[in-house]
């Protein structure tokens, strides 16, 4: 395994109530790589002069950056009303380029499938290729890449399928930033759809976490770093194979999701579902029941997050670390 830069989402630290140079200081006394700036920060209202500022802290200090603010489905999640998402992105893409940051992570959020009402998921594809295609220019003029993340939006099948509707390629304007645990959630195997979307990666949200059989189906859950069932090894080690390095950035955080799949209509959503990663699947809610009854794991309130936020995130990040060192020793 090659060896890799770790840092942190800030979206993680959150609760501390971090400005973005307090950010990069607390990333400086935890001996971490970098610092992957969240939507929600404070950073992403600097102006030029402060964004150089940021950069030129960052690079004394041998810290990477990497950006986000960027939005892909041309839609609200809440009303299904259009969005300007290029103004969006033109501008989280200004503020990249300011910074000399390469990439901009994308994040629409929106848990369509879980709204009976939202379209179609083929139609919002087509919107958000649409959308997307009328930026291809804009990204590559500043040298920046849009970073969709693997949220609660589209399957790993679907952005393939979005890519070849954008016509693009690897390396080209438009990539993946990789969450590890949403991908459970998406009712995908983590570490089969990091293989099906490898090549298209270019950012990370290190994420473990679980899965659990109820009355209505699955419920997933974030876990600390390094306990939970998402096999962080296998999936850092094809992260290794990548020609174009990325670093792995943990983020963590409360709360859980339900994952209706007895509802007929709502597994219906998901298409390209086989029986084979369902079983698996199955058989990780199976560990992650054993881990709960061994009190390894538990569903943390997001509540409840502020007062767990910093000590988890440190030990999680010592995990991270000692799961790339194993790694390289295991070669």
């Amino acid at each position: 395994m090659k060896p890799f830069k770790i840092g942190i989402d800030s979206f993680s630290l959150k609760p501390l109530g971090l400005s973005p140079f307090e950010v990069l200081d607390w990333a400086i006394i935890n001996d971490i790589d970098g610092v992957q700036f969240s939507s929600t920060d404070p950073a992403q209202s600097l102006d030029r002069a402060l964004l150089s500022e940021l950069s030129a802290y960052a690079a004394e200090n041998r810290l990477f950056l990497e950006w986000g603010g960027g939005a892909h489905i041309p839609l609200d999640p809440a009303t299904g009303k259009p969005k300007d998402i290029f103004a969006i992105n033109k501008k989280a893409a200004e503020q990249a380029h300011a910074l000399g940051v390469t990439t901009v992570r994308s994040s629409s959020g929106g848990q369509m499938r879980w709204n009976a009402r939202s379209l179609p998921t083929e139609e919002i594809l087509r919107l958000t290729a649409k959308g997307l295609n009328e930026q291809k220019k804009m990204l590559s003029d500043l040298g920046v890449v849009l970073a969709l993340e693997t949220r609660l939006d589209f399957t790993t099948f679907e952005f393939l399928r979005l890519f070849d509707m954008c016509r693009v390629n690897p390396g080209e304007c438009f990539g993946i930033c990789l969450d590890t645990m949403n991908l459970l959630t998406m009712l995908e195997d983590p570490v089969a759809a990091t293989e099906r979307i490898l090549p298209w990666i270019v950012t990370t949200h290190i994420k473990d976490g679980a899965l659990l059989i109820t009355e209505d189906g699955f419920v997933t859950f974030p876990t600390e770093a390094g306990t939970g069932i998402v096999d962080l090894a296998a999936v850092f080690e094809r992260l290794s194979t990548l020609k174009t390095p990325v670093n792995l950035c943990l983020e963590d955080h409360g709360g859980d999701f339900p994952v209706p799949i007895f509802d007929p209509a709502f597994l219906a959503r998901f298409p390209d579902l086989t029986a084979l990663e369902l079983a698996v699947l199955v058989k990780l809610s199976q560990k992650s029941q054993d881990l709960l009854d061994q009190g390894r794991i538990a569903v943390l309130d997001r509540e409840q997050w502020p007062e767990h936020c910093e000590r988890r995130i440190k030990r999680g990040l010592r995990a991270v670390r000692r799961i790339v060192e194993e790694g390289r020793r295991g070669e």
